[in-house]
């Protein structure tokens, strides 16, 4: 398992300061302007980044059904799941998902969770796996702050336990981007023949730890009026 983390590698686009910015937190408001004037993050791939081992891909088209949807970072309506048109990949899109601590912060905001349950219909005689998995976002904390995300994903029934966490100690304010690369011999395939919900369950938090009471941290997969993909690379093979 190869594990990958940037800074500021997401390409971004412009996008306004979320309504609720100014009203939560005055000095957060200030970072998410800094923030958006370098912008909402997309990620986005070409096909160079696919798996070179995985086998012909399915040219009938693979659709997502978005089973069920919970947690605090991904409430309904705030997390939409999108195929690419060549059935290489796709992509959750969250738009309300922030975790924060310190100055205009709630009791609970410090952490967010989204938790996904994804019926992925395949066209016959084919199976598949996550190659490769990417979040990304954008984090602001201040010195003495600390951020970390959290994720696994598996198959119904399997076991839930491999989650992968990945810590950023303040001060930091960037883009953050974190790729999780399986070897083809190593890709957990769905079993042939049946239907295996994906689960792709991920998290945030932020602690204040030993900040300045007056200044606000936070860590965000998303902008309200932009977007940040994370991005699922799929691996196929015949049954």
């Amino acid at each position: 398992m190869d594990h990958t983390i940037g800074r500021g590698s997401a390409l971004a686009f412009a996008a306004p300061l979320p309504l609720h910015a100014e009203k939560e937190a005055p000095g957060k408001a200030n970072f998410m302007r800094k923030a958006t004037a370098a912008a909402a993050l997309a990620v986005l791939f070409t096909l160079s980044s696919a798996p070179a081992h995985a086998e012909t891909t399915p040219s009938d088209r693979v659709t997502i059904d978005v089973v069920t949807v919970n947690g605090s970072g991904c409430k309904q309506g705030t997390a939409e799941v999108i195929v690419s048109s060549d059935n290489t990949s796709f992509w959750v899109i969250y738009s309300d998902y922030l975790a924060q601590a310190g100055k205009g912060a709630g009791a609970t905001d410090f952490r967010k969770n989204c938790q996904l349950n994804l019926q992925i219909n395949t066209p016959q005689g084919f199976t598949y796996g996550i190659a490769q998995a990417t979040y990304a976002g954008f984090a602001h904390l201040e010195r003495g702050a600390t951020g970390n995300q959290w994720v696994n994903y598996y198959f119904q029934g399997q076991s839930a336990n491999n989650v992968k966490k990945h810590a950023f100690t303040g001060p930091f304010d960037d883009n953050w981007s974190i790729t999780h690369k399986t070897e083809f011999a190593d890709i957990v395939w769905a079993p042939c023949g049946e239907k295996r919900n994906l689960n792709v369950n991920s998290a945030l938090r932020v602690d204040k730890g030993s900040a300045d009471a007056n200044t606000n941290s936070f860590m965000t997969m998303d902008y309200t009026r932009g977007e940040v993909r994370t991005l699922f690379h799929f691996s196929w093979k015949r049954c």
